[in-house]
């Protein structure tokens, strides 16, 4: 795993020193990312030059140092990832009379190249990844991201220089950079808590999408990303040619699949271990790993001492079943705070995914005894594990029953009830609730439902139901929300099975912007490894043939995935409620949080910045403070935006 940057200059005057000093400060911004090593190459002749910060995995001898140039000296290649598939590779490519100095993964793409091209090869590679590539013959340069998009690459074009890197710190450290906010951006991100891929939090800097290949000709070239690889593609492939075995069969398969996946996943030369939760994804991971190693697995836990956010406990009974090496660490708002300022520069542009800060306080525990982690992400997109999943289709069809306008009122009714009202009833009247169901977040969950009430369709409900701020533009001083996914009612009205298309867009977008930077960011911020077994792509071509029968079942979630699991744990351990990794962030921004909070919206900030319209912004702190509205996640958004904006 390791942090990438470089540029292409529109321009031939520049020395191999200054080219060099550029490559190596961009990329010494990322040594969080590679503390093991460092390099660079420079081209001074078309003014390319490529930075690299490795943490050493697999061959962590020099054999494995970049950037590095294939054995007939065409192709420079600076690489962040794991391609887990190498040694197969490696031999089909000794069998073609190819040889290697080295151990690494890296070597042998490079050797891939020089045998069937750059887009060929990338369409062998199983893994994780985010690289760079110039053609030496061709003078091309090649930028390619994984099929899922479990690492990140940024890349665009200001001042005649095209930058790329693993973060937007590399791309600032550039002197040619302009840094200047893309309002438009900001909108989609108080909506969604991230930057919607593929734009980015400044103008002219992209996100490459992923499963796309970008090949530049010129560094002020403007072509398009080209597919190589599509969710959307897999969903048809597997609607057409859908499992047909029985249920056994396709536990048999799945079981047999994910084994295979989390053995090729646990090959590293420096300490291994897992994220273990105690929910079902992260526990399979951990099933799997422990049942394939005569060791105890490393695992690693992050609690909290409010009971209604506390999955330790469950944790802690999956580990001691299991036989794991356990670990955990419970949070406090102290510890929330120390994390806090750190923020800004740990993400590198907004992101107010509140789990962000138990992620990286897990990352931190984890570090401390192992280089590589097993994660279980992936799990709730592809097993319909999200309780939207079960709920969004079977009530949309009673709230569509009833008149539009009758809704609308309803839903202002709802709107007006204050968060410490809903507090007070549901406590009240909790011991109705059946045994272990408790509900994290009532009041937000609450103003959810009435708010999607008022829905017109389907595709709307979804898009309220991921969304944070409903009405984003009410918030920024001058900017128009981007047309995205979500917006696009085709994807509905030519569905067949309304849980896929929420699948399909959850795959698209939350889980690589929101999710899968999360992790990345959190972990890469304390040089550690993550890994993400369900994304191998076979595993989620396998899981799209699947009949939904196989993944919902009579109102519980994850059928197959939980009949794999039944056989490592008992079904107690199992079959529970879902409770998500999630923090109590509206109680402490009442409490701990509520000095720092108040000093980044305070109204003479606002306007002086002039990105938020501050009336509506103290409205909502007002109503937050004293109760009213369930406005947890909602000042999130903006305080990790005002934290940012105060960082950089």
């Amino acid at each position: 795993m390791c942090g990438i940057a470089g540029f292409w200059r529109n321009s031939t005057d520049q020395s191999t020193d200054w080219l060099e000093g550029i490559a190596a400060t961009m990329a010494n911004t990322l040594t969080h990312r590679g503390p093991d090593d460092n390099g660079t190459w420079v081209d001074p002749r078309v003014g390319v030059a490529f930075g690299h910060r490795r943490l050493s995995i697999i061959d962590v001898s020099n054999a494995g140092h970049q950037p590095m140039i294939s054995g007939n000296g065409r192709f420079v290649i600076t690489y962040n990832g794991e391609v887990y598939n190498f040694l197969e590779l490696r031999r089909e490519l000794e069998k073609k009379g190819h040889r290697f100095k080295g151990r690494s993964d890296t070597e042998v793409m490079l050797t891939a190249f020089v045998q069937w091209g750059v887009e060929a090869s990338v369409n062998k590679f199983n893994g994780m990844f985010a690289f760079a590539v110039w053609d030496r013959q061709d003078r091309l340069l090649w930028l390619a991201r994984d099929r899922i998009g479990e690492k990140p690459l940024y890349y665009g074009v200001q001042n005649g220089t095209f930058f790329f890197a693993s973060e937007l710190k590399a791309i600032r450290a550039h002197p040619d950079f302009t840094a200047e906010i893309e309002c438009d951006a900001l909108v989609s991100y108080l909506r969604f808590s991230y930057v919607p891929a593929p734009h980015s939090i400044y103008k002219k800097i992209k996100k490459l999408l992923p499963g796309h290949l970008l090949c530049v000709k010129s560094p002020i070239s403007d072509e398009p990303p080209q597919t190589y690889w599509s969710i959307e593609d897999v969903f048809h492939s597997g609607m057409r040619e859908q499992f047909h075995g029985s249920d056994d069969d396709a536990v048999k398969e799945l079981e047999l699949r994910l084994r295979q996946t989390v053995v090729s996943r646990m090959a590293s030369d420096v300490p291994l271990g897992a994220f273990l939760s105690g929910g079902i994804d992260s526990s399979t991971i951990v099933a799997l790993m422990q049942s394939q190693t005569n060791r105890p697995v490393n695992t690693f836990t992050i609690g909290f001492h409010e009971q209604e956010f506390n999955e330790a406990v469950y944790a802690k009974k999956v580990a001691d079943h299991l036989g794991t090496n356990h670990t955990e660490l419970y949070v406090s708002p102290e510890d929330a705070m120390d994390v806090i300022p750190k923020l800004p520069e740990i993400y590198d542009e907004p992101f107010a995914d509140s789990s962000q800060i138990p992620t990286h306080l897990i990352s931190v525990l984890a570090r401390q005894y192992v280089t590589v982690a097993l994660s279980g992400d992936g799990g709730d997109e592809l097993f319909a594990g999200y309780n939207r999943y079960l709920q969004a289709e079977k009530h949309w069809r009673f709230i569509s029953s009833v008149p539009r306008n009758v809704r609308r009122l309803v839903s202002a009714t709802m709107m007006s009830v204050s968060e410490n009202f809903i507090e007070k009833v549901y406590n009240r009247f909790e011991f109705l609730i059946p045994s272990g169901s408790r509900i994290s977040l009532p009041a937000e969950k609450y103003h959810k439902v009435a708010n999607v009430i008022s829905m017109s369709g389907l595709h709307e409900v979804y898009k309220r139901l991921v969304s944070i701020i409903y009405m984003p533009e009410r918030y920024v001083c001058h900017g128009n929300e981007p047309v995205s996914l979500l917006d696009d009612k085709d994807l509905w009205n030519h569905s067949v099975e309304y849980i896929s298309t929420m699948q399909k867009l959850d795959l698209l977008t939350y889980l690589p912007d929101d999710l899968l930077a999360k992790v990345d960011r959190a972990s890469m911020a304390v040089s550690l490894e993550t890994r993400v077994p369900f994304l191998d792509h076979n595993i989620v071509e396998f899981v799209m043939t699947l009949p939904m029968k196989l993944k919902l079942h009579n109102g519980q979630s994850k059928r197959l995935l939980r009949e794999v699991l039944y056989c490592y744990l008992p079904k107690e351990l199992i079959d529970r409620p879902k409770m998500g990794f999630s923090i109590p962030i509206g109680r402490w921004l009442r409490g701990s949080l509520q000095d720092w909070a108040s000093s980044l919206i305070n109204e003479n900030r606002l306007r002086s910045e002039g990105y938020l319209r501050s009336e509506q912004v103290l409205k909502m702190w007002d109503d937050h403070v004293k109760g009213r509205g369930g406005w947890d996640h909602q000042l999130w958004n903006i305080l990790m935006f005002q934290a940012w904006l105060e960082a950089h």
